[in-house]
This record gives C-alpha cells, sequence and structure tokens, in this order.
C-alpha cells in the first residue's frame, strides 16, 4: 500500500460492492415474480369472468353480437362432446344460435297404451309389427279378457229381451183391463135400465094398492145398488182411458226396466270394445315394447308416429331465445346422418325448463335453463330424417334478418 494513498479507500469500494450485490440480486427476483403474477391474475380473471358471466360481460357480448369461443374451429359455446361437421364449423356466423335437438314425427311420438279399464288384462296379440302404417281408430292389439266381455254382453243382451216381453205382457194386461172395464160398464148400464124399469112398475102397482111397501122397498133398494155400480164400473173404465197405454204406472214400471237392460247392454258392449287395443293417431308404428302373453308395461305397448313429415325440437339457452324468431332457416347436423338437414323455426315455447337433451360428459351442466323451439324439416329432409325418430342432432338456427317478402 503506497503512503500517499488513503487507507479507507479500498475498504469503503469493497464494502460498496459487497454491499451492493444482494440488494440487486433481490430486487431483480422481484420483478420477475410480479411478472410471472400478472398473467396468471389476468388467466384467473378471464376464467371467472367467462364461468360467473358477470353483468358487464353479458352487456358487451349483447352488444357485439359475439359468443364465447366463437372465433375457434371448436366453439367453447357449442354442447360438449358434440362434433361438427367441417363444412358446418367453417360456416359459423357470430350471430347464430347452436343448440342440442332431436329429430321426432311430426306432433311427436304417440304412445299407444291400452284401454282404461283394462285390468288384468294380458296381450292375446299383436296385430302389426314395426314399420306398418295403420290409421286412426285401427285395432293394432287384442287383449285375452275378449271372451269374458263377450260373455257379459250376450247376458245383458238376454236381459234385455226378458224385459222387453215383459213390457208387451203388461201393455196386453192393461189393454185387456181397459176392455174388461169397458164391458163391466156396458153391463152394470143395462142392469141399472132393467132396475129402473122395474122401480117404476113397483111404484105404479103400489099405488093400485096390488104390491106391498116391502116389496117397493126391495126393488128401491135394487136400483140404487144398479146405480152404484154403475158409477163404479165408469170409474174403473176411467183409470184406463184418461190416459193411452203407455201412460199407465205397470206399463211405465216395465219400459224404466227395458231402458235399464238396455242401459246395462250398452255398457258390456263398450266393455268389449276396450278388449281391442285402437290406434290413437294415423303413422307408422316405430316400435313395439310387448308381446302376447305379456301384461301392458308402463312404458305403453307400442309407440307410433306421423314420420310423413318429421321435425326437430331444440333446446335454446334462455340467454339466447331472444334472437330466435319464427321462419328463421335452420341447418341440423349428425355424424350418424353423414349429412346436414335442412328446415326452419315453426314455433317457439312460452316456458322455460331445465335442459331434457345433455350429452355424455359428467361435468356438463344439467342444470340450464332452456326452451324448446321447434322445428319442421324440409320435405327432402324428411325423408332422410324418417328413419331416425329421437337421434341427437345439433341444430344451428340463422339469426340473421330475415329477406323483405
Amino acid at each position: 500500500m503506497s503512503e500517499h494513498q488513503d487507507p479507507d479507500l479500498p475498504l469503503m469500494v469493497v464494502t460498496h460492492d459487497t454491499d451492493a450485490t444482494p440488494q440487486r440480486r433481490f430486487r431483480f427476483r422481484r420483478r420477475w415474480l410480479l411478472v410471472l403474477l400478472v398473467p396468471a391474475l389476468m388467466f384467473s380473471g378471464a376464467v371467472i369472468g367467462m364461468y360467473f358471466q358477470p353483468t358487464g360481460l353479458r352487456a358487451f357480448y349483447a352488444l357485439t353480437g359475439l359468443q364465447p369461443g366463437g372465433g375457434s374451429a371448436s366453439p367453447i359455446a357449442l354442447p360438449p362432446n358434440i362434433e361438427l361437421p367441417k363444412e358446418m364449423a367453417e360456416t359459423m356466423q357470430p350471430t347464430d344460435v347452436v343448440g342440442l335437438a332431436r329429430l321426432i314425427p311430426n306432433g311427436d311420438v304417440s304412445i299407444v297404451a291400452p284401454p282404461f279399464g283394462a285390468g288384468d288384462a294380458r296381450i292375446a296379440e299383436i296385430l302389426v309389427a314395426v314399420g306398418d302404417h295403420v290409421e286412426k281408430g285401427g285395432v293394432v292389439a287384442r287383449l285375452d279378457n275378449e271372451g269374458q266381455l263377450e260373455s257379459a254382453v250376450l247376458l245383458a243382451e238376454a236381459n234385455v229381451a226378458v224385459r222387453q216381453a215383459a213390457l208387451t205382457q203388461t201393455r196386453a194386461a192393461v189393454q185387456n183391463s181397459q176392455d174388461e172395464a169397458r164391458a163391466g160398464l156396458e153391463q152394470a148400464q143395462s142392469t141399472a135400465t132393467e132396475a129402473r124399469a122395474e122401480l117404476l112398475r113397483s111404484q105404479e102397482l103400489f099405488q093400485r094398492g096390488v104390491t106391498t111397501q116391502t116389496t117397493l122397498d126391495m126393488v128401491a133398494a135394487a136400483d140404487r145398488q144398479a146405480a152404484l155400480a154403475v158409477q163404479k164400473a165408469e170409474a174403473t173404465l176411467a183409470r184406463f182411458t184418461a190416459e193411452g197405454v203407455d201412460m199407465q204406472p205397470d206399463v211405465i214400471v216395465a219400459a224404466r226396466n227395458l231402458d235399464a237392460a238396455q242401459a246395462d247392454l250398452t255398457r258390456t258392449r263398450r266393455d268389449l270394445a276396450r278388449a281391442a287395443v285402437l290406434a290413437p293417431i294415423s303413422g307408422t308404428v316405430l316400435d313395439i315394447h310387448a308381446r302376447a302373453g305379456e301384461r301392458p308395461p308402463a312404458v305403453g305397448i307400442m309407440e307410433l308416429g306421423d314420420i310423413s313429415r318429421m321435425m326437430a325440437e331444440v333446446e335454446v339457452y334462455q340467454d339466447r331465445i331472444a334472437r330466435v324468431e319464427v321462419g328463421q332457416p335452420v341447418e341440423l347436423a349428425a355424424i350418424a346422418i353423414g349429412q346436414t338437414l335442412q328446415g326452419q323455426v315453426q314455433s317457439i315455447g312460452l316456458t322455460v325448463g331445465r335442459q331434457g337433451l345433455v350429452s355424455d360428459d359428467t361435468a356438463a351442466n344439467t342444470d340450464a335453463r332452456v326452451i324448446s323451439v321447434m322445428v319442421a324439416l324440409t320435405e327432402a329432409s324428411s325423408a332422410i330424417a324418417a328413419r331416425y325418430t329421437n337421434l341427437e342432432v345439433v341444430a344451428r338456427i340463422d339469426t340473421r334478418p330475415l329477406a323483405p317478402r
């Protein structure tokens, strides 16, 4: 060390360098830590915003018409585990509304159930096969209670015949009684005439002193009895002639008994009709759930549907339904068909319900609120979809303004 050199200078330099190095390293590490935390916080905020959909974010999407993931080849707004055809994915528009749908016949599937009151009856025979066309009211199956119900009809018919005979007999009896009453009146009037003539002769003889008072009294008593007999006969005849034969009490009772028997016959015939299972609509047999000898299952005996005009039931999320209108074109796609189907919105549901069509993803939202939109397929698409009732498809509704007509 030089004599003129400051003895403290090297020490200060060494001390300064030694002390500064840890501070620089500490500041360097803290900066990099902030650089790493900012992207993580931004990503977390984006995920939370997309998941909870705050008011501001929803307003932004409503204003711009954008959809979450709409710019991707596989938009995250689509139902999970649904693969769109390449041509549909390439033509996706930000304004399109996409939802899960199912193909259904016109008016949906009709369940053929056993007739009301069939009880424990089993199926005797199935008269149709899958794919057969049936008309409304046609017999598609018969139950094994037909023989028992036929016996009840025969018994009711016999009871009607008995009641009919009883009514005829009662009418004849009333008519005979009326004739007897009329003959009795005529006889009583004849007797009364003779008694009156005998009384006049007895009075004349009594005045001449030929007969006694006793004889005159006896003749007078006979005249009074004859007069009373006439009154009685008139009253009896009046009971039958005041109203017609059909209004007589005995005839009325017999007629009401006949009505009851005929009503019972009608009931048994209707019960017999319950032994036949009828088609509720005109359509095609889609599926059969039971065989001969089995009890009709709770799901119904068979399913019918009018597949001449197919439709699609689309479930649209409630936050997108405002953009859907009747008449908008709809494109439907499914891997099973291998091609797209065309249609247009026919009607929009009036109630919001839980989502019924969900994917197989266990993490999928099964409590989404949706509105059903009915889509009528074109004639060409109906011919293709007729074989795929209840097939799950993806529907894309073009919500761009319709061209003026």
